[in-house]
């Protein structure tokens, strides 16, 4: 190696020393005046026990939901004019819960169901049937009549 040769070498290290290897550092240009956080990786979790014992099961089966029919003079008087059954349900039950009640417990389709939260906070609800199926016989075979 020829003596300017190293010279040179040694000023470029001398030079580097000084400065510093960082140099510039580039800074970011910022387009939006809010600061949002980078999105990090979000691991799935991997419970080590389950939290509980067994799972739940429905609460509302075909039993819970109907309570008990009602057979009052205007529950009767729908009966025998409007071919429609009025039972007392569970105040959780959905329209589409009372009529596969009906349809496992008594066999019977429904054609139409309407439902009321009585002011004392029980549900009341109007299953009314086909024309071909008589309300009547219906009620005798739950025997409530």
């Amino acid at each position: 190696m020829s003596p300017q040769k190293a010279s040179t070498k040694a000023q470029t290290a001398r030079k580097a020393a000084l400065k510093g290897t960082q140099g510039q550092k580039v800074k970011k240009v910022r387009t939006t005046s809010a600061f949002r956080l980078p999105k990090t990786l979000r691991l799935a979790r991997a419970p080590k026990y389950t939290r509980k014992a067994a799972p739940r099961f429905a609460t509302l089966d075909q039993y819970s939901v109907l309570k008990q029919p009602l057979n009052t003079e205007t529950a009767m008087k729908k009966i025998e004019d409007d071919n429609t059954l009025v039972f007392l349900v569970d105040v959780r039950a959905n329209k589409h819960q009372i009529k596969d009640a009906v349809k496992k417990l008594y066999d019977v389709d429904a054609a139409k169901i309407n439902t009321l939260i009585r002011p004392d906070g029980i549900k009341k609800a109007y299953i009314r049937l086909p024309a071909d199926v008589d309300a009547l016989d219906v009620a005798n075979k739950i025997g409530f009549i």
